[in-house]
């Protein structure tokens, strides 16, 4: 008798532990994002969009949307930016405790023509809380290599404006400053909202 109440204990815990785990209380370990240890970000120091001087420290803490690009560009960028804002406004509808751990950051290409007020109305379109970032010529160089950015300017035109070639990675950075996973901006806000909702905790 005490071997078999022995064995209903044993089995109503091993069943218990089972109800527990299908119910969320005991979630499995976590995947590692698809970008972890890659040697992507770093410190930087440069000008938000309302001249103040900011550093990667200014962010510690939060989750980081980092896309480099240019506020002249005549069609991708505003397209990129666009679906990043619209991602996160939807993530925020599903969840705007992680939302709001998120910062949207639009880093410019081109100081010379995108000034802090220039990139402040340009952001203004897209997200609330989106921060744009300009500076030095050199600091913006360094900042993107330290995320992989190339950029070129091309010849100026007739009429004196330029383009900026420029890669458009959009990278999701963990609250140590670390990368987790390219976003797919190409796909549109809803499977940029689910890639946030993926990784963000």
């Amino acid at each position: 008798m005490a071997g078999r109440a022995m064995n209903t204990r044993l089995i109503s815990a091993a069943v218990a532990a089972l109800l527990l785990s299908a119910c969320g209380t005991q979630p499995g370990p976590r995947q590692d994002p698809p970008l972890a240890g890659a040697r992507i970000g770093g410190p930087f120091a440069l000008t938000d969009q309302n001249g103040k001087a900011v550093t990667d420290r200014d962010f510690a803490g939060k989750y980081r949307i980092v896309y480099f690009g240019y506020t002249y560009c005549p069609d991708v960028c505003p397209v990129d930016v666009q679906v990043i804002g619209a991602g996160l406004k939807a993530f925020e509808a599903q969840d705007k405790a992680r939302a709001d751990r998120v910062v949207p950051m639009f880093v410019t290409i081109d100081p010379e023509r995108d000034t802090p007020p220039v990139v402040k109305e340009f952001v203004a379109n897209f997200h609330p809380r989106m921060v744009g970032l300009t500076g030095g010529v050199d600091a913006i160089k360094a900042a993107a290599k330290a995320y992989g950015i190339y950029f070129a300017k091309r010849a100026p035109t007739a009429e004196g404006g330029y383009l900026v070639d420029h890669s458009r990675q959009v990278y999701l950075m963990d609250p140590e400053g670390k990368p987790m996973a390219l976003l797919p901006a190409e796909k549109g806000p809803q499977e940029l909202a689910a890639e946030l909702a993926k990784w963000v905790q």
